[in-house]
């Protein structure tokens, strides 16, 4: 089979190109660095003429593009996309009807709101890791306690901070639902709760649906601005409690942020340096995105499947292939996470076998092979 693999700067390129090309495929790129257009006359020329000129049997991208699908539309071609960034307002648009697309999603939540409005197109498919890439890189000893690698939505463009003429009522209104928010795990009520004061959001900071789009103003504003805003806030408020405990090392996006025994690394290459920090660990902390409803994101499967012990909040989708206390753990709670932080800091042989568990689930059963298998079975 013949698989022309949309390449851009995503995670897992290097992987899913192995996979394919140990599945029997041969991988043909097409180099795309105009991924937010939704429209492009001279890619879509440009595709289209790569499509004639190597006759692929289906085309991948990681994320999914209205523009590719169109184009695979017209050319009567299997568009297979797999998205692991979350939100993704491109899901909304009305391009994922396409016929030709299977959209792969790794939040099963999120794909269940999809198939309850009878759109077929979107299926459920966890993320993986490469787990023979891993195991390639050694199993160095442990040179961190705990350590969390992640952004902290602290850059200047944070949209929640631009919100500056907020009535009393609104900012009120907006903080009692933040803090309600961050003492519930699982469940996400943000954007079913906004519309008293969509209105005043809106003068605040305007934020138009796409024209090609279905999404709706509480969506934008719930995922891309409230969400992670909190997200911001809940990590920094954990991320301080440890450090008044323990030693925390951070590899993250903003160099200039500091806490009290805290030790800020930068950012961590995601090949090279990123599995090393995981295996080299003690507790992996992972503090899932808030417009993740239910799944498993990809950090979860790069710290497992580095044989890293994995410490996360709770999502639903885990416990689908993987369970707590066997093969990581899950925290419920600011003291709950200081609780198990403290447990398996000083209950090394416990938090090695899960730690092990875990990495070999992953490479059992969640490999990107294991992916691209299903992936090229619902092509037949």
């Amino acid at each position: 089979m013949k698989i022309l693999f949309i390449e851009w700067a995503s995670f897992g390129n290097a992987d899913m190109k192995d996979a394919f090309t140990k599945e029997g495929c041969e991988v043909i790129c097409f180099p795309f660095s105009n991924k937010d257009a939704r429209k492009d006359a001279q890619v879509e020329a440009s595709l289209a003429s790569k499509l004639h000129e190597a006759v692929p049997d289906a085309v991948f991208s990681f994320n999914y593009f209205p523009l590719i699908s169109n184009v695979c539309k017209r050319e009567g071609l299997p568009y297979l996309s797999w998205i692991y960034d979350s939100p993704y307002v491109m899901l909304y648009s009305y391009t994922a009807i396409n016929p030709c697309n299977t959209i792969y999603v790794f939040d099963q939540a999120l794909c269940r709101e999809f198939h309850e409005a009878g759109i077929q197109t979107v299926r459920y498919l966890p993320m993986a890791a490469n787990t023979a890439r891993l195991d390639a890189l050694g199993f160095p000893d442990p040179a961190y306690d705990v350590s969390f690698v992640g952004s902290l939505y602290t850059e200047s463009h944070n949209f929640f901070d631009r919100m500056e003429n907020l009535s009393p009522y609104a900012k009120g209104y907006l903080e009692g639902l933040m803090n309600a928010q961050m003492h519930v795990q699982g469940y996400n009520f943000i954007q079913e709760s906004l519309s008293p004061i969509m209105e005043e959001l809106y003068r605040a900071l305007p934020m138009e649906p796409n024209p090609d789009g279905v999404e709706t103003r509480e969506y934008l504003y719930a995922q891309y601005v409230i969400n992670r805003k909190l997200t911001g806030l809940e990590r920094l408020r954990l991320l301080t409690a440890i450090t008044e405990r323990h030693t925390l090392d951070l590899f993250t996006l903003d160099p200039a942020f500091t806490l009290p025994n805290l030790r800020n690394h930068g950012t961590a290459d995601y090949y090279s340096e990123m599995p090393l920090v995981f295996k080299k660990s003690r507790i992996n902390l992972n503090i899932s995105l808030r417009s993740i409803k239910s799944g498993m994101p990809l950090r979860a499967f790069d710290i497992m499947g580095s044989g890293g012990f994995l410490l996360s909040n709770y999502q639903e989708d885990f416990l689908e292939n993987f369970t707590p206390g066997v093969d990581f753990e899950y925290y419920e709670s600011e003291n709950d996470l200081l609780q198990k932080t403290e447990y398996y800091l000083t209950h090394e042989e416990e938090r090695r076998a899960i730690a092990k568990n875990g990495h070999d689930k992953v490479a059992a059963a969640h490999t990107y092979r294991d992916r691209v298998k299903e992936m090229l079975a619902g092509l037949s």
